[in-house]
């Protein structure tokens, strides 16, 4: 019972903060919100007839708990609150190492559906695809479930089997797989070289992903015998996103000092900030492409608008997931977290790529003749999700449909035998590229006219 007691104790303080207080000349003020504060005084009474009139015992901070995550349900599907377990979890992703799966996921209606799975994890090993709905995990059903407690569930200690149910377009009736939980060893950046061309594959923005994608063009350039790069793929599918800062210094590798790379906005545009790139160890001007698809989201889109406003790269793949807010992560005394959603990102041009997301200069669909994956889940399906502000919307409808490729693109014996179709259009491209004797426009020369 003290903890009940504590719990009314705590919320008796936050209803004397929203009371009025006598100004100097004796009169009362109207409290500055008066419906949160009666609403307040409802909630409390019905906390007290649940503890004193429910038919068993209750768990107060069990409570506690379900009455915030009901009030964040009523916001956007990014923000959330994440009890103890939970948030310890999240803290443990952006380090890059867990036990469990490697699925990203997302809400869609009552359900939950994956956004990609992991290279190189279990959950891709077992052939789990971007836009299957999980059903059940370990025969229990998860229809109405929050996204943190899903992927509670699918964590855990390497070794361990889950069984997840999951239905997909084409199937008659839901299927299981039985997939064994690793060490989800998130690198978040791997490498290779072809004909003086590097592949980089940057999974997601956790700690350190900006340096460890340094150190691998550094690497390649030593296999490159020390010369110079002919171009770059920057490889952005399926990458979920990250920390927003490490998307600024991805970005920065590749322009010039002094430019924004990203703008937010708070509420009414509020507590508005931008974030610059630094004059130093810029990336030589060799051709670059960033490859994106369905499910490159938040800070993927972060770095693929700024280099494409200023005409760094060339974007190649699909339309991208759309995700266009910032949140920040609260520790709360307790050891939970709430994940809060406080503002709108904006590309250097003012783009926001809300609902929209990254529209590629050329579309290259995941396979010949493939028109792009549109059964995945984006930003747009989600419950709650944020509109499109309304100059956006308008902007979106104008927008014209993605090109294919350069007629001059030619076949590269080099990325012939490459079954990843995206990635080998990406290498004919910048092969192409690479021996056009065409001048490129700079980043600095863009912004005079952005």
């Amino acid at each position: 019972m003290r903890s009940l007691h504590s719990w009314r104790a705590a919320l008796a303080a936050g209803l004397l903060l929203l009371a009025p207080v006598a100004r100097a000349d004796g009169r009362v003020p109207p409290p500055p919100n008066t419906t949160t504060y009666e609403q307040l005084e409802v909630f409390a009474r019905v906390l007290s007839y649940v503890e004193n009139n429910y038919v068993e015992p209750v768990d107060g901070k069990k409570l506690m708990y379900g009455a915030i995550q009901g009030m964040l349900e009523t916001l956007d599907p990014h923000t959330v609150f994440m009890p103890p377990d939970v948030f310890k979890e999240m803290k443990i992703d952006t380090s890059g190492e867990f036990g469990g799966l490697g699925i990203e996921v997302a809400r869609k209606g009552e359900g939950i559906v994956v956004v990609a799975p992991i290279d190189d994890t279990p959950a891709a090993r077992a052939g789990i695809r971007a836009g299957d709905e999980l059903v059940a995990i370990d025969g229990a059903n998860i229809q109405g479930m929050g996204v943190p407690e899903v992927l509670q569930r699918m964590r855990g200690p390497a070794g361990k089997r889950v069984l997840l149910t999951i239905m997909r377009e084409g199937f008659n009736a839901p299927r299981e797989l039985a997939i064994i939980r690793d060490h989800i060893r998130i690198i978040s950046v791997e490498g290779a070289l072809y004909g003086g061309i590097a592949h980089l594959k940057v999974k997601n923005f956790q700690d350190r992903t900006a340096l460890y994608l340094r150190k691998e063009l550094d690497r390649l350039r030593e296999q490159n015998g020390g010369k110079p790069l002919r171009g770059a793929v920057l490889d952005l599918r399926n990458n979920p996103g990250g920390l927003l800062d490490q998307a600024v210094a991805v970005s920065d590798l590749w322009l010039p000092g002094n430019l924004p790379i990203v703008s937010t906005r708070g509420r009414k545009g509020g507590r508005a900030t931008e974030e610059l790139s630094k004059d130093r160890d810029t990336e030589p001007e060799y051709p670059l492409v960033v490859l994106l698809n369905a499910g490159s989201a938040s800070a993927s889109e972060i770095v693929a608008g700024a280099l494409q406003d200023y005409g760094r790269a060339t974007i190649l793949g699909t339309q991208t997931f759309g995700k266009g807010s910032v949140q920040t992560i609260i520790e709360l005394e307790d050891g939970s977290g709430l994940k809060l959603t406080i503002a709108r990102y904006y590309t250097p041009k003012g783009r926001s790529i809300q609902e929209k997301g990254i529209t590629p200069d050329y579309w290259v669909p995941e396979a010949p003749g493939g028109k792009g994956a549109k059964d995945q889940p984006r930003e747009k399906d989600l419950d709650r999700h944020f509109k499109a502000e309304p100059a956006v919307a308008s902007e979106s409808e104008a927008v014209a449909k993605p090109k294919g490729l350069p007629e001059s693109v030619r076949d590269w014996d080099v990325a012939a035998k490459l079954t990843d179709y995206q990635l080998k259009m990406s290498l004919n491209y910048l092969n192409s590229m690479a021996n056009s004797t065409t001048p490129r426009p700079s980043a600095k020369a863009s912004t005079e006219t952005r």
